[in-house]
């Protein structure tokens, strides 16, 4: 239980004083407190984590194309859908390979759906979501995706999409019918322009943004305007 296989994402637990990693190939959620390990969710092939500010946690199944919920303490359930859960498949009451999320204020989650080449947006209690990003195929157009990794929102509610195989980092505003590249677009490289599948996502409190480039095996660091 000490070692992990291809993690996907991490959270920290304030609360708990822990933080939250999604044990991607060992197909669990795994908690870590210092040096004490503790086995939260098992058998679930789990990609993108989130928390919300009542402390609940949503985990995306990557392969049961779902996401759930799980109250803080009671991971000896199936935990309740929020997004997906009606089978694989590009209905927006379905998920294809959901990778990244995000949970606002409100408990809205938006899902990276990577198969889908789109993003969604599933407020709370629905029964299917929105198109918020994407969805018109995979493709490198300014309404389109390719394979979206992490998925965040800045403070103005737009959503900043890793543009995986496009190389690019991309500015949606709901309602919009089109995004904007923010970071790369350039081609896939390795120059301050450019990024080599970007993967995952985050904010500071100054509002800078922080880019997992994977394909460069590097961080990167950018002020949005």
């Amino acid at each position: 239980m000490d070692q992990l296989y291809r993690p996907t994402d991490v959270i920290v637990d304030q609360q708990n004083h822990s933080i939250i990693i999604a044990d991607f190939v060992n197909r669990r959620v795994i908690q870590w407190s210092n040096q004490n390990q503790q086995i939260l969710i098992q058998n679930i092939v789990c990609y993108g984590l989130a928390m919300d500010k009542n402390g609940f946690l949503y985990v995306s199944d990557w392969v049961k194309s779902v996401v759930r919920r799980w109250k803080m303490g009671e991971y000896n359930n199936e935990g309740i859908v929020v997004a997906g859960g009606n089978g694989k498949g590009d209905q927006l009451n379905q998920l294809d390979y959901p990778t990244f999320i995000f949970v606002d204020e409100d408990q809205s989650i938006y899902v990276s759906d990577e198969g889908n080449h789109r993003v969604m947006k599933w407020r709370k209690d629905a029964k299917e979501g929105t198109v918020v990003a994407g969805g018109n195929g995979r493709g490198a157009n300014l309404d389109q995706l390719s394979h979206p990794q992490g998925v965040v929102l800045d403070d103005l509610n737009k959503i900043y999409v890793a543009d995986y195989r496009n190389d690019r980092v991309m500015r949606w505003c709901e309602g919009k019918e089109e995004g904007e590249i923010v970071v790369g677009g350039n081609g896939k490289g390795n120059q301050s322009n450019q990024l080599n599948h970007p993967f995952g996502l985050s904010f500071d409190d100054e509002g800078n943004l922080y880019v997992a480039d994977a394909g460069n095996s590097r961080i990167e660091k950018f002020e949005i305007i």
